[in-house]
């Protein structure tokens, strides 16, 4: 019992500077060639996204207010349109860019493990477009709906000034985590995968780096190059 209570501890620490180092490692990487290229093609997919969505809202209020008669014009559909947008673009610019990114994540990954990884790039099992449509669809439905049912809580927890940003970040700490394990694992299928402890640690530090104004840009390429490490790390500890 003393052993574990030591072992405890130490695998913690263990973790922690897992998640550091992969983070650190990760950093040089967000410049790589392809990174870049992903990074342009996320950034202008999310655009586009957020740009339908608010077409389609303020074609949705003009019809309104064409429909029940009400005042106010092009101002204040335009208004409530922006509100909306603003207001979607803070909840769903995180699932939106992790899904768009999704779907070219083989490619990130890819470039990762032949910089860093040469021997396992050459052993690794290309995802495929189809599987990365699925991750990419089930990753917006986790995050839109696990959100939405915590939303009652986090309108709750409002009152006690930290309560929401903490619920917040353990619930999409366990969801990037989530994603991020499905990007780089199904790459490796006779690998051991990302232990539950240093997911979800690995989905925190995530989940905070899209918290941060323009680094919250750089997050999902940043995310997916710490999840190569954090998954070929554990490979080399169990081994």
């Amino acid at each position: 019992m003393q052993q574990r209570a030591i072992d405890g501890p130490r695998d913690r620490q263990d973790k922690d500077a897992m998640v550091l180092t992969a983070a650190l490692r990760a950093f040089p990487l967000i410049f790589h060639a392809a990174a870049r290229r992903l990074l342009v093609k996320t950034l202008l997919l999310t655009l586009l996204v957020f740009a339908l969505l608010a077409v389609g809202l303020w074609a949705g209020f003009h019809a309104l207010r064409l429909h029940y008669g009400w005042g106010g014009g092009g101002l204040a559909e335009a208004a409530a349109t922006a509100l909306i947008v603003v207001a979607a673009g803070w909840l769903l610019f995180r699932a939106t860019a992790m899904a768009v990114m999704g779907l070219f994540a083989d490619d990130i990954v890819a470039a990762v493990e032949s910089d860093s990884y040469p021997d396992a790039a050459a052993h690794a099992r290309p995802v495929g477009p189809a599987r990365s449509i699925r991750y990419a669809l089930a990753s917006v439905a986790r995050t839109i709906g696990w959100n939405l049912l915590a939303l009652p809580a986090y309108i709750a927890l409002l009152v006690t000034g930290v309560g929401t940003i903490g619920l917040f970040l353990a619930l999409n700490a366990y969801l990037l985590g989530r994603d991020l394990a499905d990007m780089v694992e199904p790459r490796h299928p006779g690998h051991p995968p990302i232990p539950r402890g240093n997911r979800w640690l690995l989905g925190l530090a995530s989940a905070l780096l899209f918290l941060v104004p323009l680094v919250n840009l750089l997050a999902p390429i940043w995310s997916a190059a710490m999840a190569v490490h954090m998954l070929h790390g554990v490979r080399r500890k169990s081994v």
